[in-house]
């Protein structure tokens, strides 16, 4: 019988996460692979999401989202980074952050359509940008100095006739990069010289290290007026199946959006989006707490990997290392992710599933710090087994 996907998502089959936790799961192995977390969000954010449950929120809510989100969205926004979003035009809710992105890609990119997108790339972009019929260039990040960047001419060369959309993400999955002023400002250049619009993605806006900044790309001049801006509660608040995430953009742009996501999933779980508004509002310093013990999580993963042998980049933000598997004697890191498990109890994800140029990153994989100091130790202490 002939396979009934469509072609253009034939090249997708389950994802490297699905196969990793299944492999996990199956070996008893220490998930250091998926980036959720093991411990539990703030505790008073959780009970405004109980106490919603309780009191019967459980019909539709608005579509656009409840107006409390949307207004500590906004809020969010003008205080941090001096952003200013009407809440009733240009704020809307998305079950997390991936929806957002793709309903963006969905609205804003059709058939024959370029997007340009950095690799390694998380990897639903590829997906909706095929889902769109659209067609994705790729910019390489390359480690220089310690951390990944890209080459500005290499980023201008992507750019054609056909170029719709750029999509950013910054902190960076799975590189661990913050992209610097200077590196936005090269794609702020790009996107109005070529009059491209910008879809970014912020969900790890506020896990940046070692005194790094997250500058988002509205910021920049002429830039909030072609950006649409991605972000969640969910690496905020460390509650990553919530899926409540939020889209800000002008009003245009967010009416786009919304025409495509109420035909996707219509409506965001309401006792979440609840819990998510008052966790804008009053929980930023757990946040930073949260901050705090993921950079010491980063620091004491490290240090393990080096021990082992690896050779591990330092990212300044998200739950990410990306580390070289050479000096080990390794060199495909597909072939070493699935025998880690029975080499060394550990599960990781290869890099190179994000890449369309999938030999720049065979020599590396992904491991996740976002766990218990336990579960990490011995994590590192298994991992040592392969020197």
């Amino acid at each position: 019988m002939d396979e009934p996907l469509v072609p253009r998502m034939q090249e997708f089959g389950e994802t490297i996460f699905a196969e990793m936790s299944a492999l996990a799961v199956r070996t008893g192995a220490i998930n250091l692979g998926q980036g959720f977390p093991d411990v539990a969000g703030p505790g008073a954010m959780l009970e405004v999401a109980v106490e919603a449950i309780r009191s019967g929120e459980d019909q539709y809510p608005p579509g656009p989202g409840l107006p409390e989100l949307r207004e500590a969205v906004a809020a969010q926004r003008l205080q941090r980074y001096g952003l200013e979003y009407d809440p009733a035009a240009e704020v809307f809710v998305t079950v997390g952050a991936t929806e957002g992105v793709a309903a963006s890609v969905l609205a804003l990119a059709g058939p024959g359509d370029e997007v340009i997108v950095f690799e390694p790339y998380y990897d639903s972009y590829a997906a909706v940008i095929a889902l769109a019929g659209a067609v994705r260039r790729t910019v390489t990040l390359r480690p220089v100095e310690g951390r990944f960047t890209f080459d500005p001419d290499e980023l201008r060369a992507a750019v054609g006739p056909r170029t719709r959309l750029i999509l950013v993400n910054s902190p960076h999955n799975p590189a661990g990069a913050v992209f610097t002023r200077e590196e936005l400002g090269t794609i702020a250049d790009v996107c109005r010289e070529h009059d491209l619009i910008a879809v970014t993605d912020e969900v790890y806006e506020y896990l940046t290290f070692d005194g790094t900044e997250h500058i988002p790309l509205a910021t920049l001049d002429g830039m909030r007026e072609r950006t649409v801006s991605v972000s969640s509660a969910g690496k905020t608040f460390s509650v990553t199946g919530w899926k409540t995430g939020w889209v800000t953009a002008p009003a245009r742009y967010v009416r786009a959006v919304q025409t495509v996501k109420q035909f996707l999933t219509y409506a965001v779980n309401a006792p979440y989006q609840r819990a998510a508004a008052y966790a804008l509002g009053n929980e930023l310093a757990w946040v930073e707490e949260l901050r705090t013990s993921l950079q010491g999580k980063r620091d004491r993963l490290i240090s393990g990997l080096e021990a082992a042998g690896f050779t591990a980049y330092r990212p300044q933000g998200t739950y990410f290392v990306q580390a070289d598997i050479r000096p080990l004697g390794f060199s495909d890191g597909m072939d070493l992710a699935r025998a880690l498990p029975d080499k060394a109890g550990v599960v990781a994800i290869p890099t190179q599933v994000f890449y369309d140029h999938a030999e720049a990153g065979a020599h590396f994989v992904r491991f996740a710090f976002c766990k218990k100091d336990e579960v990490i130790d011995e994590a590192v202490a298994r991992l040592a087994r392969l020197g």
